[in-house]
């Protein structure tokens, strides 16, 4: 449970602490105006009691209480609209706060974790509760709070005080249900009309979790880039719902004067009633009402302790997948990156994928030169892309090691290890974004370098199919939003292709490359790698129908 409060904590300490504040005044205010009752009560009890009811009396005293009443309870009023307000700011910044939190984990974990089944279930159970389990929390917090403070401001009145109070409330509750029918309606129109936002905000969300788009995430340095996209345009409609609940807020407190207003004139009808002798119960009616309110403080705590255990329980899965760690880590002092790569070697490497019982590589030794194009051959199933992977640190292997220019590829920092190795893998992602981007991912870390966009394009014959799009470069793809064109699988090559083409790492990784090329196409790429051989290291995997190679 401290767990989940630290987590509320580190989301938004004002936020907190003004809800604690606001709970508290919201507990204490209605047991001032008990106190402000019964005074009235008394007033009027005296004033029977004498019978001497003098109509200045009644302005200059019992006026000013009833005053004073009406004013505490409309401060208690709007107090719990500035409540709400904050209420929706910690919400929304939770909800944000815990996914980020997720995100942020699930892109320093592991490859090897997509390739357990128990992760999945741990992530999935992380959020499903994250969506709604710590602003529970924290609702059931504050609900035992306000129950505790109340409890003993009754206590303390039922104990101390032998007084009565009379509480004959009528409270105009149209104009509150308008305000809230046109809250809801509000909230629903925003909804809809940012379902679109909405969707593209779990797109950004899907990059850096799921497991499709994990490698070039990894490879590429993209997750700082999408997560400012996610949290930008988080930041955008958080801000208009926010809006919306301002407005709201406005009449709330003004229906909070109504409602007031309305206290007020029923409260004067009754104390003019009892000096008139009418009623005479007054302190009873007041000790009354202080155990009715004492009851229904006690409900409160009591459902707030069974909601805090329900939901302690609960949170856990989030924490349980917060606590776990990765095993790729970079060394505490990195060895620094050649300047130039010469060789990739692998040293009697075996490896096996989680719960796999035969080793996908067994005492393989490979080596790859620079200068000459270096071919992975084999069918499938025989590990080629498991050696890429295992060369850009996305798993490590159980024995042997991969060296680079005889230097164990474990000892250099992970982040830069990947910004010296481009790839493009058989699985490429298909970016939804305008062509550009696309392009530019494969360098996300520099400003964009026209010559080095220009030579990608023209490398990977991605500047043809750029050519045929309504507006070039800066053309959304694929049709998962509004004004994007779908591309055929080869024309995604050579986007994915381009994007490779445009880093300037030393080690170049071709993952069957072709694979949707026809043969003319085939040819002028065999060319280009050719030629990308005679400066960076190039290891081109391709598939055979017999056993070749590794």
């Amino acid at each position: 449970m401290l767990q989940a409060f630290r987590l509320i904590w580190q989301c938004d300490k004002r936020a907190f602490l003004l809800k604690l504040c606001y709970t508290v005044c919201t507990s204490l205010l209605p047991l001032l105006n008990l106190y402000v009752l019964k005074l009235v009560v008394d007033g009027v009890s005296d004033a029977v009691t004498a019978r001497a009811v003098d109509g200045l009396v009644f302005g200059q005293h019992l006026m000013s209480l009833v005053a004073i009443f009406c004013g505490v309870t409309l401060l208690n009023r709007w107090i719990g609209v500035l409540n709400t307000v904050n209420n929706d700011v910690l919400t929304q910044k939770l909800t944000d706060y815990v996914n980020n939190i997720i995100q942020n984990q699930s892109v320093r974990l592991d490859m090897a974790y997509y390739d357990n089944p128990e992760y999945h279930d741990t992530f999935h159970r992380a959020q499903q509760e994250s969506a709604f389990r710590p602003i529970r929390i924290l609702d059931n917090l504050v609900a035992v709070v306000s129950a505790l403070v109340a409890l003993v401001g009754v206590a303390l009145m039922l104990l101390v005080s032998s007084w009565q109070v009379v509480v004959v409330m009528l409270v105009a509750v149209v104009p509150s249900f308008c305000v809230r029918f046109y809250k809801s309606r509000s909230i629903y129109r925003f909804r809809r009309e940012t379902t679109q936002d909405m969707r593209r905000t779990n797109y950004y969300g899907q990059l850096l979790t799921n497991r499709v788009f994990a490698k070039e995430v990894r490879v590429f340095g993209l997750a700082d880039h999408f997560r400012n996209l996610y949290v930008d345009m988080r930041s955008r409609l958080v801000g208009r719902l926010l809006s919306i609940s301002r407005r709201m807020a406005f009449f709330d407190a003004l229906t909070a004067v109504v409602e007031v207003a309305a206290l007020a004139i029923v409260t004067l009808i009754l104390v003019r009633t009892a000096v008139r002798g009418a009623i005479t119960l007054g302190s009873f009616v007041m000790l009354f009402e202080a155990f009715r309110r004492g009851q229904g403080y006690l409900s409160s705590l009591v459902g707030g302790v069974s909601g805090l255990y329900e939901h302690k329980l609960f949170i856990n899965n989030l924490f349980e997948f917060l606590d776990l760690q990765p095993s790729i880590v970079s060394p505490a002092t990195p060895e620094p990156f050649p300047e130039r790569v010469d060789e990739v070697r692998f040293d009697e490497v075996t490896f096996s994928y989680p719960r796999m019982h035969h080793p996908t590589l067994d005492h393989l030794t490979f080596v790859a030169r620079r200068g000459q194009l270096n071919r992975i051959e084999g069918e499938n199933g025989y590990g080629k892309t498991t050696m890429l992977k295992l060369l850009m640190r996305l798993y490590d292997p159980q024995q042997g090691a991969v060296l680079i220019n005889g230097i164990d590829i474990r000892r250099f920092d992970v982040g830069e290890l990947r910004r010296h190795v481009s790839t493009i893998f058989q699985d490429y992602v298909q970016f939804q974004f305008t062509a550009r981007e696309n392009i530019l991912f494969g360098d996300i870390a520099h400003a964009e370098d026209a010559r080095r966009m220009a030579t990608a394009l023209q490398q990977s014959e991605a500047d043809n199919v750029v050519g045929q799009l309504r507006q070039g470069l800066d053309t959304p793809l694929g049709r998962m939003f509004d004004g994007g064109e779908e591309l055929s699988m080869g024309q995604w090559q050579r986007i994915a292709l381009a994007r490779q083409l445009y880093s300037d790492a030393p080690i170049l990784l071709f993952d069957e490359p072709t694979a949707w090329m026809d043969a003319d196409a085939r040819a002028s790429f065999s060319r280009t790698v050719q030629s990308l051989a005679d400066d960076r290291l190039v290891i081109l995997v391709s598939h055979v129908e017999s056993d070749k190679g590794c």
